[in-house]
């Protein structure tokens, strides 16, 4: 007899009846998506947790969507994340959404429950956790640079959360306009919206300044055409680049006395939420946040 057929004769060991060699599986759509890092930090924290679960990223064409969505309800996924160009296309393939996901017009996490497809949106909500860190915004005045689908979904949270006043600045003022009607008539939230000409002056008597542009992704030297001698001390100033997590605005601000907030916080809250979703578990957001920080090649006081 081999030793591996005595090994499952040996009444000593466990059966093969025993072994649960299925792991729970979750991931992301996207193309191109080589540059991804959220498989590596949600894996990371999967490990550290002792989850068997496996993340999977996908290259998903746009013509294909339709069937990435059914293959991973056929194969039993218990969720998966969105990402460009398939935030709002994939909405006509799913079976509900929530109210944010609703509002903002996008999706980002589906969680599949019994085989039904639920679309939602943590790319505010992920921002709003880390904003919460250091600052409620509740009665707060917001000035948020960018009108694109993160500058959205950060808006509408942002007024569900109960911002006194959000003012989103963009060059084409029409964008930005869509933006602060969808706050207006979805929440309480004053929300007005400003062409964003030259270099954009902070108004007095705002509390954070939130750059919401791509402005800064993979250059540490990049800045969004700001006044910076309108920054002012005690202000927040968040930044949703990643990579660098320490942008120039931010080490700007710092300099100024203000509190900078680094992209990295929303990425890491966004992967927490969606598997609180999908799993009903909480990550180690710390083991999520240094996998980046290696990733990246920084440290974690940068």
């Amino acid at each position: 007899m081999h030793s591996y057929a005595k090994l499952f004769a040996t009444s000593q060991e466990p059966r093969m009846s025993d072994q649960n060699f299925r792991s729970i599986l979750t991931g992301s759509f996207s193309t191109p998506c080589a540059d991804n890092p959220t498989v590596a930090m949600i894996e990371a924290a999967y490990h550290h947790a002792g989850i068997d679960a496996r993340y999977i990223n996908c290259d998903v064409q746009a013509s294909n969507l339709a069937d990435a969505v059914k293959g991973a309800v056929a194969m039993e996924w218990v969720g998966f994340n969105c990402s460009l160009p398939h935030k709002v296309a994939v909405i006509e393939h799913l079976d509900a959404l929530t109210d944010a996901a609703r509002i903002i017009g996008a999706v980002n996490c589906v969680t599949i429950r019994d085989g039904r497809t639920i679309g939602n949106n943590t790319d505010g909500k992920g921002f709003l956790a880390s904003l919460k860190d250091v600052v409620d915004p509740a009665g707060k005045k917001i000035f948020l640079l960018g009108a694109g689908g993160a500058a959205r979904a950060i808006a509408v949270e942002l007024g569900l959360a109960g911002a006194a006043h959000i003012t989103v600045v963009n060059r084409d003022a029409a964008k930005a306009e869509t933006i602060a009607a969808l706050v207006r008539d979805n929440t309480d939230s004053e929300t007005t919206a400003t062409p964003w000409e030259g270099k954009v002056q902070i108004p007095v008597g705002t509390d954070v300044v939130i750059n919401a542009t791509s402005v800064g992704l993979g250059d540490a030297n990049a800045l969004p055409e700001i006044d910076l001698s309108t920054l002012k001390k005690g202000q927040i100033v968040a930044d949703v680049i990643p990579n660098p997590p320490m942008t120039r605005l931010l080490r700007e601000a710092r300099e100024k006395g203000c509190t900078p907030l680094d992209g990295l916080g929303m990425l890491v809250n966004q992967g927490v939420i969606g598997v609180e979703l999908w799993l009903g578990k909480t990550l180690d957001a710390d083991v999520m946040k240094k996998t980046l920080r290696d990733i990246f090649g920084v440290s974690g006081a940068s």
